[in-house]
């Protein structure tokens, strides 16, 4: 049998990772006006767990075993209610945590409904349980409603188990604009930038701001019917957040042959997280191939960076699995 590599042999080389950050350390990021400050001195009830932290296709394996390989899903937990958040491989981990506690009331609410963010949804167990009721929520497609965007997928074609067979108690409910409120959470909606109708979600409970954006293109040309005053729209929106959990793919240095493709990248990011005064930022989506050591390393960049700018924002990478609590524990 042949030993097990050691921890260094498995690191990239020192060449990649400069290369990965290169031509990062010249953009400064703005100085937010003062931010309010947080009390913390009563532990807060409100948790984020992210089920899926990847972007484009899941990535298991012994090179991203720490910020998880499985596609996008984010679940918010309140005192009473659980809100969940696209429905990327993720989803099925959470599904089989969920039956545990069945019968259940949940709400699902889409992103958009590129592969990674629904793929999870056939294998979500609560789905074959007649007991449980599950709302979908999502941005309609042009003249393609959610149910029939959701049921295509469980087609023969792509899937043996048809949608005729799902159990539970189905609603389904589009959301292009506007808000929504259910059980103590209001969530607010914006348009962002990426192929398709796709939108963000901010979120409010307990006094907390979350705001999820995995998938948006913050420079580029391309949306022309988005691209008036939209930086100023998404500082707004994302504008004093307790966590700021946004699309960062690429680096600078891998961006512009990656343009138009529909994300963002760390820096970019960063000096949205910056200029809104968001006082903690979790960099997500990440790329399938970026490995733990990669990502453990542009992370310290992007805090070195941050600091040298005058932000005291908190800085992180998307772990699966982690609980963010809006305490500021995790």
């Amino acid at each position: 049998m042949r030993p097990a590599p050691s921890r260094m042999s498995e690191l990239p080389s020192l060449t990649r990772i400069e290369r990965l950050l290169d031509s990062s350390s010249d953009k400064s990021l703005p100085r937010p006006d003062a931010a309010t400050s947080v009390d913390t001195s009563t532990p807060s009830d409100i948790t984020v767990r992210c089920w899926g932290t990847r972007g484009s296709i899941p990535s298991p394996g012994p090179e991203t075993v720490l910020y998880g390989g499985n596609t996008t899903c984010l679940e918010v937990c309140g005192a009473d209610l659980r809100i969940i958040f696209d429905a990327g491989s993720g989803i099925r981990p959470l599904g089989m945590d969920l039956v545990e506690r069945g019968p259940n009331a949940i709400h699902i609410f889409l992103t958009h409904f590129h592969w990674d963010h629904i793929q999870g949804f056939p294998f979500f167990s609560p789905l074959y349980d007649a007991e449980d009721r599950i709302k979908v929520i999502g941005p309609k497609q042009k003249d393609i409603d959610v149910q029939n965007l959701f049921a295509g997928q469980m087609g023969p074609i792509y899937f043996p188990v048809p949608f005729s067979f799902v159990a539970a108690e189905m609603e389904f409910e589009h959301l292009n604009h506007g808000g929504y409120e259910v059980d103590g959470f209001e969530l607010e909606v914006m348009r962002v930038r990426h192929p398709s109708f796709v939108i963000g979600y901010k979120i409010k409970v307990g006094g907390h701001v979350i705001c999820f954006v995995p998938d948006n293109e913050l420079d580029g040309d391309m949306y022309n019917e988005l691209d008036r005053g939209f930086e100023k729209r998404m500082v707004d929106f994302v504008g004093d957040a307790d966590l700021l959990i946004h699309d960062s793919m690429y680096t600078e240095a891998e961006y512009p042959k990656r343009v138009g493709w529909g994300h963002s990248t760390f820096e970019q990011s960063l000096r949205l997280g910056a200029e809104a005064g968001v006082k903690k930022l979790l960099f997500s989506h990440h790329d399938p191939i970026r490995t733990d050591y990669e990502l453990d390393a542009i992370v310290a960049k992007m805090r070195e960076d941050a600091a040298r700018s005058g932000s005291d924002m908190v800085v992180e990478a998307a772990k699966e699995g982690v609980d963010y609590r809006m305490d500021g524990t995790s």
